[in-house]
């Protein structure tokens, strides 16, 4: 499917929006689509998005800019009108060559109206290219641009629906004003809200990447971190008992990840690793039980120090049940990652990590400790937000779970 998306502008112009059609254009890419953006300023970013400039789409370009000052004074002239048709002629063989059209922000606000009259003109033809107006921002509900909007043509094109033109949204509450300002029921209004990219902000290492792609980990409700060498004293089959007692116990996708490979100086901790294997088949946590230096992405060695960080603040949590350690630096490591800490009660953690830890007895059951996590974890707000923000506000959560079911249904072939 060919998509065009329409803008002022796009990336590398700094804005929300032009985030927002960089994003977009990535993820629909990666799933199969064919993205292109039509915009006035902006160049090209990924080889498999066509970025066509059409310089008077842009808000600031000086024609544009000109007409505008006219046009605030509540007249036009013939250089609207020359600059309506030229965009309607440009516009039209673009759109001809794509499956839907997505165009952002110019149905509802005034910074380019020759672009908003053009598009009004396609609309009236016979197009057969399904449109989507994305609305960011509505000129007729902003006070500061009351004084440059007027009755009559073309400003009216702000504050009404157009005909056969699905709507979308960033928010509910934006729904809620955009459904005032055309008088319509929020129902005929999508909303699909903009997003973040955890790689960018977490500035995530390509082998950080490929394992949180390969493992599904934004998927998880919560993921629990055992930063350990593959070694017996580690305790790492509690930590994997402790695991399938909490995913029971909350019912929710509850993950570990153990980082390390195995010890290299004891022959016996490769023998060790196997009966773990074996233990998370019996348990039943293949999906959920990661040992990171199986996967090829790991390449069999131990994980950079920067990927590592990576993995601290990804995760919601410390697991670390050591029946012995000298110290217990992963402590620390996750004090300054902001991690609570769940951890056996032994001296080395008492001193790494004061009372501020969730210490557990190495008696305990499996079940005991499941249930003490559960009862600080996972009613945690800072976990909830998280969780939150992963399932529902990364960029390829949103095009997946929001945008391409609306290209798909119906709307668009």
């Amino acid at each position: 499917m060919r998509i065009g998306l329409i803008h002022y502008s796009g990336p590398p112009i700094v804005g929300g929006v032009e985030q927002t059609l960089y994003y977009h254009a990535k993820v629909l890419a990666d799933n199969g689509y064919r993205p292109q953006l039509l915009v006035g300023e902006g160049q090209s970013f990924d080889p498999r998005v066509p970025v066509t400039v059409i310089p008077t789409l842009y808000s600031k370009h000086p024609e544009v800019l000109a007409i505008k000052a006219v046009l605030d004074s509540g007249q036009t002239d013939d250089r609207f009108d020359r600059l309506r048709h030229s965009l309607r002629e440009r516009l039209g063989e673009a759109i001809a060559e794509v499956d839907v059209v997505i165009v952002h922000n110019a149905l509802t606000l005034h910074k380019n109206l020759a672009l908003t009259a053009a598009l009004w003109d396609l609309v009236q033809t016979d197009l057969s290219v399904p449109i989507i107006g994305w609305h960011h921002d509505f000129a007729w509900d902003r006070s500061q641009y009351r004084a440059e909007l007027h009755d009559g043509f073309p400003w009216q094109l702000l504050h009404h629906p157009w005909p056969d033109v699905v709507n979308v949204v960033v928010s509910d509450a934006q729904r809620d004003r955009l459904a005032d300002l055309y008088s319509a029921s929020p129902e005929m209004i999508h909303v699909i809200p903009p997003g973040i990219d955890l790689a960018v902000s977490g500035n995530w290492t390509e082998k950080t990447k490929k394992l949180v792609a390969e493992l599904g980990l934004l998927q998880a409700d919560a993921i629990l971190l055992l930063p350990a060498r593959i070694t017996r004293r580690k305790n790492i089959e509690f930590a994997m008992r402790i695991l399938a007692e909490l995913r029971d116990l909350s019912r929710q996708d509850i993950r570990l990840v153990v980082t390390g490979p195995p010890g290299p100086h004891n022959p016996a901790n490769a023998a060790y690793l196997q009966s773990l294997l074996s233990l998370r088949a019996t348990l039943g946590l293949e999906p959920a039980a990661h040992f990171l230096y199986q996967l090829d992405v790991a390449d069999r060695l131990v994980l950079d120090e920067h990927t590592m960080a990576n993995l601290y603040t990804l995760s919601d949590a410390l697991l670390f049940p050591s029946h012995e350690e000298g110290f217990g630096i992963p402590l620390l490591e996750a004090v300054y990652a902001r991690l609570p800490i769940f951890c056996s009660d032994i001296a080395p953690f008492h001193e790494s990590a004061g009372e501020q830890a969730h210490y557990f007895s190495l008696s305990d059951t499996p079940h005991q400790v499941a249930q003490a996590i559960a009862e600080t974890l996972l009613a945690e707000p800072s976990l909830l937000l998280r969780r939150r923000v992963r399932s529902r506000y990364t960029w390829t959560n949103i095009v997946r779970q929001k945008l391409l079911p609306l290209l798909e249904r119906g709307y668009v072939g």
